[in-house]
């Protein structure tokens, strides 16, 4: 499969990138992308969350009558639940909510993702994308006109970058735009795949994307 090529203009070069099928032409099978994406979503949870129970809340190592004599019901501790500002019962506690995938399935269910987004026509390749000083501006009129849209009608806007240093200015430059998002190559995964209605490579993402995943074999 080959796709074109732009430029920072928005201008078709005459050069086409050559899509590895073995990451681009991948049968997508709903049960494992929903799967990774359960798996993902719950890993993302932090698990935090706490109420105090009756041994965590202060106070109440007094009975508060005694047990006899007084006509009133018998109570241990004015921190059982049945008092106002007492334990809570059965409240959430800290966990671990992380589930595990295994490492080919986790990459099989990216190749699927970025198959579909290519099927779409939702993956576009720039030649090269680097700015000189960090500007906002140049960033989004660049998008713009590789796409050919609005950044407002396109929606999520994922761009795939090679990860080195030379990008800097272009992470910094799109951070503020809504619905825009850079990542290195290293972490790109299904989950952004499928989160984003567009996805810009630049060649040499591309190109280093195939000798992440062995493409060959």
């Amino acid at each position: 499969m080959k796709v074109s090529i732009f430029n920072t203009k928005g201008e078709e070069l005459k050069t086409l990138a050559t899509l590895a099928p073995e990451i681009f032409e991948v049968e997508p099978k709903e049960e494992l992308l929903a799967r990774y994406v359960r798996t993902y979503q719950h890993n993302q949870r932090q698990g935090t969350v706490k109420t105090k129970n009756r041994k965590d809340v202060s106070g109440g190592g007094r009975k508060p009558w005694p047990q006899k004599g007084t006509g009133r019901a018998r109570h241990g501790s004015i921190r059982s639940p049945l008092w106002v500002g007492g334990g809570t019962v059965f409240g959430p506690q800290p966990r671990d909510w992380g589930l595990k995938l295994p490492k080919k399935m986790r990459r099989k269910a990216l190749f699927m993702a970025l198959s579909d987004k290519v099927q779409e026509d939702g993956v576009v390749v720039l030649n090269k994308l680097t700015l000189s000083k960090i500007s906002t501006k140049e960033i989004n009129r660049i998008i713009e006109n590789v796409l050919g849209e609005k950044l407002e009608i396109v929606g999520k806007i994922l761009i795939v970058l090679p990860g080195s240093g030379e990008e800097e200015n272009v992470y910094l430059s799109a951070r503020n735009i809504p619905n825009v998002q850079c990542v290195p190559v290293q972490s790109l995964n299904a989950y952004l795949v499928l989160e984003a209605d567009k996805i810009i490579f630049t060649k040499n993402s591309l190109s280093l994307l195939e000798d992440i995943f062995f493409a060959k074999g």
